[in-house]
């Protein structure tokens, strides 16, 4: 159980001053990262967003277009979170302790590459003519060899990013340049649902099979370009790495159970993990919502005239993120302490959250835009303040526990949080339509089910992004006591 009452007692004062008072320090020019292994990671980013972005939108077709049940689409969306609970702890615990020429993560990043994006472009290769029992065998097996492809490259990837730098702040700069990068995922991805139904296939299954294809080779020219450019540490630098070799599989294995356990003492990482669980299945939860809510409730089950507007409205979203969320928070971040903007970032959020009860007018389309500001501030925030944090977190377990540095396993085990809110996102949102009385296949929804899928879009994220807050109330490690922990570390084994 999280302490928060001691640790609000022990961090509230020092908070206060903190949020009040400029960065007293400038980052040393060794410390700041070069412009293109940025754009390097940013692309990598880019493909960790576009990615799970295509996911959501094409799953939304497993049932319009393939014609599976809303709870089964759920199911085969989740069930491949199960098997990340396994592997990515154990590709962690791999790629922390990995020694070679090239380094310890940017092997795994090349090979994780073309594994996600010729696996991803498979997955979709789908026909409404196919039986429910055999669409759904396909797709499960084949979001499960995703899985394995994706986890090889998404946990070196963010590994790789949390040991760029040692700066507190380049650390954020990083963090908010490649989360800036990542928003073009979701300024694209929405499009998909104008150009699935188009005149350009023949239908919406040679839309999904095809444009599956194209974000598959996109993902794989992208997804290769950190394991190009990027330079992590040495592996020749980390001491007391094990033996990755068949014969201490074993061994190994318990040993990841052990980091496992660290990690979860870690307090400060235990709220972040928390944290941006609740904040993203909250969002993944009601993505799709949106989609539904602008179709049938503001147009009345017309895809004609719906027309672009969910896909404007996810454009939006993203480039308020880009342009005004992301700069924001970094700004705040830099100036209040990480903390401070999380919780500021939160709280209008939740705002935003609320205002879309009205925004989704069928009156007036144009105001579902007015919500968008506010609410972007959820993911939007999350991501460029909770990365930089975690690279934080590493230091504090070098410190506390020595090498050798598991930013592979921290970065591992955060990140299975949002692939786990994401699969209990994806069940969840099948049930949710299910008791909302959301009828699949239906050209019209009742009032009931539309009012229900409403209610449930603005208090499932509000209500999430709340619990996040009271969490991470009482995180503790501030710009000050980040850099004493720097300090000791190069004190005990120099530079990296």
């Amino acid at each position: 159980m999280l302490d928060l009452t001691g640790e609000l007692k022990q961090t509230g004062s020092l908070n206060n001053n903190i949020i009040i008072a400029m960065s007293q320090y400038q980052t040393p020019s060794k410390d700041i990262v070069p412009f293109d292994q940025k754009i390097a990671f940013g692309a990598g980013t880019l493909t960790l967003n576009l990615l799970p972005a295509s996911i959501a939108i094409f799953a939304t077709y497993l049932i319009v277009a393939f014609g599976m049940d809303p709870l089964l689409a759920g199911i085969v969306g989740a069930l491949p979170r199960l098997l990340d609970a396994i592997t990515d702890p154990i590709m962690g615990f791999i790629t922390d302790n990995t020694r070679s020429k090239w380094g310890r993560r940017r092997p795994y990043i090349m090979a994780g590459a073309f594994a996600s994006g010729i696996i991803f472009s498979l997955m979709w290769q789908l026909d409404a003519a196919n039986s429910e029992t055999y669409t759904f065998w396909y797709f499960l097996t084949m979001s499960l060899l995703f899985t394995l492809g994706n986890t090889m490259y998404a946990t070196p990837l963010v590994g790789l990013g949390y040991e760029l730098t040692s700066d507190y702040n380049e650390r954020t700069r990083i963090m908010a340049f490649s989360q800036f990068i990542g928003q073009i995922a979701w300024m694209i991805v929405p499009w998909i649902w104008v150009l699935v139904p188009s005149d350009l296939f023949a239908d919406q299954g040679e839309g999904v099979r095809q444009l599956s294809i194209v974000v598959g080779v996109v993902c794989t020219s992208l997804g290769i370009l950190p394991a190009i450019f990027c330079k992590g540490i040495e592996s020749s630098r980390i001491e007391n790495t094990k033996d990755l070799s068949m014969k201490e599989i074993g061994n190994n294995f318990m040993e990841v159970l052990r980091n496992i356990v660290t990690a979860f003492k870690n307090t400060q990482f235990l709220r972040l993990c928390l944290a941006t669980f609740l904040i993203f299945n909250g969002f993944q939860l009601v993505s799709t919502f949106s989609y539904f809510i602008i179709l049938f409730h503001m147009f009345g089950g017309s895809t004609d005239a719906a027309g672009t507007w969910p896909a404007w409205f996810g454009t939006m979203s993203a480039v308020a993120s880009a342009f005004v969320v992301i700069p924001i928070v970094t700004w705040m971040a830099n100036k209040w302490g990480k903390r401070n903007a999380f919780l500021i970032s939160t709280s209008i959020s939740i705002v935003g959250y609320l205002l879309r009860w009205y925004g989704f007018s069928p009156e007036n389309p144009y105001l579902m835009f007015l919500p968008i500001p506010l609410f972007a501030f959820g993911i939007g925030g999350l991501f460029t303040v909770m990365m930089s944090m975690t690279a934080d977190v590493c230091d504090l377990d070098e410190l506390n526990n020595g090498m050798p540095r598991k930013e592979g396993t921290f970065g591992a085990i955060y990140w299975l949080m949002v692939k786990l809110g994401q699969a209990l996102a994806l069940f969840l949102g099948g049930v949710v339509l299910k008791l909302s009385g959301f009828e699949a296949g239906a050209e019209i929804q009742t009032v009931e089910a539309m009012t229900n899928l409403r209610l449930a879009d603005i208090f499932i994220t509000s209500g999430t992004a709340a619990i996040a807050i009271f969490i991470m109330w009482g995180y503790n490690i501030t710009e000050r006591r980040a850099h004493e922990i720097k300090e000791q570390l190069v004190a005990r084994r120099g530079e990296l």
